[in-house]
């Protein structure tokens, strides 16, 4: 389970029960880097929606997961392509190094960090 190379996993497996979904067929939203860390940032929709969300989240209709998925200390990276709505597979994998994997039909990233982190968990009401 990806959770397991997380440095912080309490909140994303709170919010989904202990069950969160695999990070397959997710929407990627953005790819930054960011010099201090150095950083890359990966910003996607989850699959899935939580059968028990959060009441905040009930309340205002929200029906979609976000997540912004940090590697920091990043090694090395490689990106061959992009679109303008890529739907994406990550696969985190390693050991004392973090490898990240994200895979589309027009996208592919490969990156290695010292470590994995969440920096925010929210939701939202995707109308499409």
């Amino acid at each position: 389970m990806w959770t397991e190379f997380l440095a912080n996993s309490a909140g994303i497996e709170g919010v989904y029960a202990g069950a969160p979904p695999v990070l397959e067929s997710v929407h990627i939203h953005e790819i930054s880097l960011n010099r201090d860390g150095p950083v890359l940032k990966l910003r996607f929709d989850l699959p899935e929606y939580p059968a028990k969300a959060p009441k905040k989240w009930e309340s205002q209709g929200y029906n979609t997961v976000q997540v912004e998925l940090c590697l920091g200390g990043v090694r090395d990276i490689a990106l061959e392509g992009f679109s303008s709505d890529p739907i994406a597979d990550i696969v985190l994998s390693g050991g004392e190094v973090i490898d990240v994997d994200v895979v589309s039909n027009d996208t592919r990233i490969r990156a290695s960090a010292d470590t994995v982190f969440i920096s925010n968990i929210s939701a939202y009401l995707d109308a499409g």
